[in-house]
């Protein structure tokens, strides 16, 4: 019952650590516009980007990735005297995911994840975790379609995983199971980019920009 106890309060806090929207934080302290007003109007590094600051869309980007890797980092960690083992882990690591899709504290309006699943699968294994930026990058860097990059990344982690596991690192149901859920729903968050790469209006990376960013609302004192 005691184990229990401490595996829901990982998996709540990983939810709950998930749940800042990095993207709209930043935005707010440096003094750019909110980005789910503009472009994709989604709160995420790519978007944040369209706002001219290529800082803050590192900053953010650093720390989607992270709040994936720091729950199942911990759990990794800490968790064995707790009776936390791999199960735990994995549940930890979609919790934050789930976060940042459906955050608690932004009204349940989140990113698509892309970043954040990166971290996840970099703490289930930094192997992984090279592997699937690896072919993120790749297909970026051949397409110019974030979209397109990112969809290839959501079902090449899970196959990998699968496939490699046995040989670079262990491979474990739970976390198995995790990446092709992860999988699954970037797909299912990515259907508005899915019909735009079908009828080829899909924005490229470095493109021009069709939705400017309005200016940001002075919070000042006059």
């Amino acid at each position: 019952m005691v184990e229990w106890l401490w595996s829901a309060a990982a998996v709540l806090a990983a939810y709950l650590l998930g749940s800042v929207s990095f993207a709209v934080v930043i935005s707010r302290v440096m003094g750019l516009s909110d980005p789910r007003t503009f472009g994709s109007k989604n709160p995420g590094a790519t978007n944040v980007l369209r706002s001219g600051s290529k800082a803050a869309a590192a900053v953010t980007l650093g720390l989607d990735v992270l709040k994936g890797w720091l729950p199942v980092f911990v759990v990794q960690q800490l968790g064995a005297p707790h009776g936390m083992g791999a199960g735990t882990q994995a549940l930890a690591g979609l919790a934050a995911f789930l976060g940042h899709l459906w955050p608690l504290f932004f009204r349940f309006k989140g990113g698509k994840g892309v970043a954040t699943a990166a971290g996840v699968a970099f703490a289930f294994s930094p192997w992984l975790g090279l592997a699937v930026v690896t072919a993120w990058a790749l297909v970026l860097a051949l397409s110019r379609y974030v979209s397109l990059a990112s969809l290839a990344a959501a079902l090449f982690a899970p196959a990998c995983y699968m496939l490699a596991g046995d040989v670079l690192w262990t491979a474990l149901p739970p976390v198995a199971a995790v990446l092709a859920a992860m999988g699954f729903l970037l797909i299912y968050r990515h259907g508005e980019n899915i019909s735009r790469l079908i009828k080829g209006t899909e924005s490229r990376l470095g493109g021009q920009k069709k939705d400017a960013p309005p200016p940001a609302r002075k919070t000042g004192r006059h």
